[in-house]
């Protein structure tokens, strides 16, 4: 716990979270519908990835429609189907221009929120897998371009930790797992290609307040990394739009509301 939480005990924040939307001209009315039900009930919304169904521009110009009239911040990172068309950059400027969403890769952001800060890392994060099924840094020029970019997420992942270590609440946003906690569900054959507990090292030393992500739809909603608590925020996990997670100096997120 860092010197800078004292005197916040009466400060509760809302904060909602979801991961794996997809959105698309099918679900575009229901995906508005349900940020539309966040306003007034919550301080900031948190988006884990795949926001999109294809990484289509198009596709992103939908969802900053549903999340241009939000009154509170809008944080993302993209996954993997965000990517698919190879026009990431394209998508990030679309809902950071057209939506108001700041989408964050490898980066951090610190919002206000009830009148305190609220630290925010955000990336992608990347396969790798878990325990002794962890892909080793040998081999083909390929399998190592992999790790590297593995390599590269925890740095970024513990940089960024240290930025916001001042502020009195910590979040990290994800859209691979970083612990196989919240993979429990999805076939273990597949579980290197959801996320890594190579990501977990800056967590378990930080300690953040909160991880989110998102990726693994069969996946357990619940799972710690050390004593920082980890939620798979995909909405097939959690079966509804969001979650929201209430933020106390007691550190514990609570009840959900619809």
């Amino acid at each position: 716990m860092t010197p800078s939480r004292d005197g916040i005990q009466d400060v509760a924040l809302r904060v909602a979270a979801a991961g794996d939307v997809h959105i698309r001209d099918s679900n575009r009315d229901e995906v508005a519908r349900s940020f539309r039900a966040l306003e007034g009930e919550v301080d900031l919304v948190l988006l884990a990835g795949d926001l999109t169904t294809h990484g289509e521009p198009a596709q992103a110009e939908l969802f900053a429609e549903v999340c241009r009239d939000l009154s509170v911040p809008v944080i993302a990172v993209l996954g993997n189907h965000d990517l698919h068309m190879g026009r990431g950059d394209d998508v990030r400027r679309v809902l950071e221009e057209a939506g108001g969403v700041t989408v964050l890769e490898r980066e951090t952001t610190v919002v206000e929120a009830r009148g305190v800060e609220v630290g925010i890392v955000g990336l992608k994060g990347f396969v790798g897998g878990f325990g002794a099924s962890n892909l080793p840094d040998f081999g083909e020029p390929q399998l190592r371009e992999v790790y590297a970019t593995t390599t590269a997420d925890v740095a970024a992942l513990d940089e960024g930790l240290r930025a916001i270590s001042m502020c009195p609440f910590r979040i990290v946003l994800l859209h691979y797992a970083p612990t196989a906690d919240t993979l429990e569900g999805e076939p273990v054959g597949i579980w290197a290609f959801l996320g890594s507990d190579r990501l977990a090292a800056p967590i378990l030393e930080h300690v953040p307040d909160l991880v989110l992500h998102g990726h693994a739809h069969a996946g357990a909603f619940e799972g710690r990394i050390g004593e920082a608590p980890v939620y798979n925020v995909s909405v097939p996990v959690m079966g509804r739009d969001f979650w929201v997670f209430e933020l106390s100096s007691e550190r514990r997120p609570t009840t959900p509301i619809h």
